[in-house]
């Protein structure tokens, strides 16, 4: 046992009258033990129940990703920006996910893209992006860090699987399941980059009093260029029924944006995800040759918004238009292609 961890457990799981946050070196302090499993698995396990019923602070989260980025793998590209988007680890269950179509047109033109996850896990245990990526393909589970870093700077797509290149954190995985809730590093991870070079962050959120503590989070780490998506089911894919909220923070100054698909002829219905992952996959190899349906409506609309704001089209009706030359043309397949003759 840990007198020390047992300290920041006492701390902020005294109840709503003599509770306390956590301060940054704190917060890096105690993420760090759990990481490196120097605390016991009962106190891991009361840490995150009790942070969760308190609620994590940005001064907390921001102390949490020092943590992450001393002891977890690092990307460090020169001459590049990479987007890098951050999804709900536990996977999709309702609405079929773009973002990985989203990467391969970014890749396309020449935009580097970067996910990160792991398997199938709770507490949703939707469809995790590894397992598309594999339907698709690639197999990112068979890289190293170095081979990762290695296809990022000469296709343009990354990949950091936990297992494999964040052991520590993916030791943190069965906790989820025995505590039956996301725990609050479940919000760590949408704002995490394993980029430590320049970057552009994508996070998707769902409650707004989530994007508020990604600001402040983002703010004490000194990153003043990302972007919040309100998506679907958190992730950063641009819903077609609704308003798309979005957070663009330039030079550390917020600015908000309402794109409706309906101004764009690309409202409806989102896409419900498939029953099984083989049709999933079916579904958007479909897309990538170039055949029309819902699905690739979604594509475009995502793509579009995409390609307009990393800035490699001047207006977002040009950014739709290139996605879709893009996707009917082979060009995006032709991209995928490129990847699954170096993985082979």
């Amino acid at each position: 046992m840990s007198n020390r961890f047992r300290e920041f457990i006492q701390k902020i799981g005294s109840g709503p009258h003599t509770g306390e946050n956590l301060n940054r070196q704190e917060a890096a302090e105690a993420m760090s033990m759990m990481l490196n499993q120097e605390a016991t698995p009962a106190q891991i396990g009361a840490f995150l129940i009790a942070h969760r019923i308190k609620r994590p602070t940005g001064e907390e989260l921001a102390g949490m990703l020092d943590a992450y980025e001393e002891i977890g793998p690092t990307l460090r590209l020169s001459g590049v920006k990479p987007m890098v988007f951050g999804c709900p680890y536990d996977g999709r269950s309702r609405m079929t996910p773009l973002v990985v179509i989203t990467a391969l047109i970014l890749a396309t033109v020449g935009q580097p893209a970067i996910m990160h996850g792991g398997d199938k896990m709770p507490t949703k245990y939707g469809v995790p992006l590894i397992d598309i990526w594999q339907g698709l393909g690639i197999n990112w589970c068979t890289f190293s860090l170095q081979q990762v870093q290695q296809l990022i700077e000469t296709t343009g797509l990354g990949f950091v699987y936990l297992p494999n290149h964040f052991p520590q954190a993916a030791g943190l995985v069965p906790y989820r399941e025995q505590l039956g809730k996301r725990p609050p590093i479940a919000t760590l991870e949408l704002i995490w980059s394993p980029v430590v070079s320049d970057y552009h962050l994508i996070a998707g959120f769902v409650h707004p009093p989530t994007e508020t503590l990604f600001q402040e989070a983002l703010a004490l780490r000194g990153v003043k260029n990302f972007t919040t998506i309100k998506g679907l089911e958190g992730s950063c894919d641009l819903p077609r029924d609704r308003t798309a909220i979005i957070g663009r923070i330039q030079n550390g100054e917020f600015q908000r944006l309402h794109r409706n698909p309906y101004d764009y002829d690309f409202g409806g219905k989102n896409p419900p995800i498939p029953e099984t992952t083989p049709q999933l996959i079916h579904q958007m190899q479909r897309i990538l040759e170039g055949k029309p349906s819902e699905l690739m409506h979604s594509a475009i609309w995502n793509g579009g918004f995409y390609l307009w704001h990393c800035g490699f089209c001047p207006d977002i009706a040009t950014g739709f238009d290139t996605a879709e030359n893009l996707l009917s043309t082979g060009k995006v397949n032709a991209k995928l292609q490129e990847v699954m003759r170096i993985n082979s």
